[in-house]
């Protein structure tokens, strides 16, 4: 009974150790708290002579949860995201044509300064431009410290030189129809490709023939040629020289650039007036104050099936793929990424491709005013330094 009474005993007391949990056998692991710091700088163009506005900042964490700001016009950003070692981003547009990157050591509830050689924005992109008469946005890309290559309308015409470059802008005054007016056709069909590949175009002022037809500018709405329809543009040669009030009425842009009303010096005679637009289309940036009528435009929406899919300028060999990514307040960026990330971005609910647009379209910008060959730039220099930095 004795026996009985002690195994009872032992049984009783091993069963009191067998029910306790890991957590009290064990020191429970003390949660590692990870604290934010921050990271400031200043972005200007290549050469250091430009502040830019409206880039986009940010880095990830270890899960790939992104931290994200933007520049103020004055290229100044304070990017708050957790300690330890982190690449920074530096974008503008959707980073697929100008990017820079640096490393930061971020220390908790600390500012670390970024040097003013480490945020210079680096052109990523081939950019060509073809000769004009009364414009040279050449000049505004080279005083940012950008590289581009003169082509000419015979270079339009061969999709294989075409297809080197991500960018190309067209000086108003360039399209010399009466030189080259059987090139037109193919010109036109070859930039429809270049677009609907992902390449991105900037035309100003009488140069919008190259979009919808016409000769050297258009003077009607039922115009042959071009690759965009009459019903989604129409533009004529009938704006009246002088200053042009204008009104900026794109929140971002007028954030980079610091202001959002301008005077537009329009000194060299008849301008194109945009006369009709469709508005799903097309991305009114600035207007005229007296009558709303565009004076600059974009889209992405450019979608043509019978085109044949082409590999477009330099972008596909860097390793980089433009993701859209929704933003803790519900914004949505667009912004180019190691392609290492694409897959843990993906899982967290980012899409591939910008957020906006249609199929693999690069952008169209067209401005009725331009950056004038007598050097005559007006405040519109700020308005077409944005245009470059975010095609």
């Amino acid at each position: 009974m004795k026996k009985f009474n002690l195994l009872f005993i032992l049984i009783f007391i091993l069963s009191l150790g067998s029910c306790r949990s890991d957590s009290e056998t064990a020191e429970t692991p003390t949660a590692i708290t990870v604290q934010n710091g921050k990271v400031k700088g200043k972005i200007t163009s290549q050469n250091g002579s430009k502040s830019i506005g409206g880039a986009s900042v940010f880095t990830f964490d270890a899960q790939y949860k992104i931290y994200h700001t933007t520049s103020d016009s004055e290229g100044n950003f304070t990017l708050e995201a957790p300690e330890g070692n982190h690449t920074i981003y530096i974008q503008t547009g959707n980073g697929s044509n100008f990017r820079t990157q640096a490393t930061a050591n971020i220390k908790a509830n600390e500012t670390v300064n970024l040097e003013l050689t480490q945020t210079k924005l680096t052109q990523v992109a081939k950019i060509a431009y073809v000769k004009g008469t009364y414009d040279k946005i050449e000049d505004i890309i080279q005083t940012l410290g950008y590289t581009a290559t003169e082509i000419t309308n015979a270079d339009l015409a061969n999709l294989n030189t075409l297809a080197q470059y991500d960018i190309v802008f067209l000086n108003c005054g360039s399209r010399k129809f009466s030189q080259f007016a059987n090139l037109y056709p193919v010109i036109e069909n070859n930039l429809a490709v270049f677009v609907a590949n992902g390449g991105s175009i900037y035309a100003s002022d009488w140069d919008v023939a190259y979009l919808v037809g016409g000769n050297d500018n258009t003077n009607n709405c039922n115009l042959s040629g071009g690759f965009i329809p009459d019903s989604k543009l129409c533009s004529k040669n009938i704006g009246s020289s002088g200053i042009v009030p204008g009104t900026i009425s794109n929140a971002p842009l007028a954030t980079a650039l610091g202001f959002n009303t301008l005077n537009l010096d329009f000194d060299l005679g008849a301008w194109q007036k945009i006369t009709n637009y469709d508005p799903a289309y097309w991305e009114v940036l600035v207007k005229e104050t007296a009558t709303n009528d565009p004076l600059m435009i974009r889209t992405n929406q450019f979608t043509d099936n019978s085109l044949p899919n082409i590999p477009i300028g330099n972008a596909p060999t860097l390793n980089f793929v433009t993701v859209c990514i929704t933003l803790s307040n519900n914004v949505q960026i667009s912004i180019s990424v190691p392609q290492v990330a694409v897959p843990a971005l993906v899982a967290l609910g980012a899409t591939l491709g910008s957020c906006s647009g249609a199929g693999n379209s690069g952008y169209i910008y067209y401005t009725a005013f331009h950056n004038h060959a007598s050097g005559n730039i007006g405040n519109a220099a700020g308005i077409l330094q944005y245009v470059i930095l975010n095609l």
